[in-house]
């Protein structure tokens, strides 16, 4: 009978180290960055599963506004966080800008000349013409802003499908529902996506800076794994892994 009592102690206590769990609202544009930055904090973290939803970040600020159970908030636009802490939703000194996020037009076509910049969207031939809902994605906005900077914006509009997130948008054009995107580098580094089509960086005074921020949230601050998950994402390791996607590093 004692033994049986030590097994079934030795089982619980077995099945509490494995229940360590980090919830992670991330922005769409990590949804590749994220697999290589989250195996290697498990490969360090092994007791640790990392649980990570992808979207828009102004949704997921309206989400975690209403109680969503999230610990951690890794935002496309640093002011979401920011309004989080403000709030008390999330912890002020948590709050840290862990990238710099930038654009590109990319086709997929090569009939369509990319080497023209943002002036290949006003080609007749591309009926469709791909970018992130501005309204709640802040590289939506971005790639208003370039289009606009361009003058561009008025004579594509018309054009213009709306992803729900930058990564639908990338759907859009890798599907062949939309001929052209205004994409994020990041999508574009990823090993599944790179090396299709061909893109243009948009230069970075085209539109405003994509600051990228991360927060520890109210419901994560008691939890030790998802501070050393924030803590992870300050590593230079972890710095590696957002060079490798295109990330900048934030301007100091």
């Amino acid at each position: 009978m004692k033994r049986v009592l030590v097994l079934l102690l030795a089982s619980i206590a077995a099945l509490s180290a494995h229940a360590r769990d980090v919830y992670v609202a991330a922005a769409a544009d990590l949804t590749f960055c994220l697999k290589d930055l989250n195996a290697a904090f498990q490969k360090a973290n092994p007791d640790v599963k990392v649980i990570v939803a992808t979207g828009s970040s102004g949704k997921f600020f309206s989400q975690i506004q209403n109680s969503a159970p999230f610990d951690v908030f890794m935002s496309a636009d640093i002011d979401y966080p920011r309004k989080l802490a403000d709030a008390g939703l999330a912890v002020r000194e948590s709050l840290f800008q862990y990238a710099v996020g930038q654009i590109a037009v990319w086709v997929i076509n090569p009939q369509f000349d990319v080497a023209k910049g943002l002036a290949v969207l006003s080609d007749p031939r591309i009926s469709k013409i791909a970018i992130a809902n501005p309204s709640h994605a802040p590289y939506g906005r971005a790639a208003q802003a370039a289009m606009e900077k361009a003058k561009v914006w008025e004579s594509v509009r018309p054009k213009l499908v709306m992803g729900e997130n930058i990564s639908q948008a990338a759907q859009f054009v890798q599907t062949g529902n939309a001929s052209a995107g205004i994409i994020a580098l990041s999508i574009l580094k990823a090993p599944s996506v790179e090396g299709i089509g061909r893109y243009w960086l948009i230069p970075r005074d085209q539109y405003p800076a994509i600051e990228q921020g991360a927060v520890l949230t109210i419901k994560g601050k008691d939890n030790a794994d998802a501070r050393n998950y924030m803590a992870f994402l300050k590593t230079p390791d972890a710095r590696r892994i957002f060079d490798r996607y295109g990330f900048l590093l934030p301007s100091k």
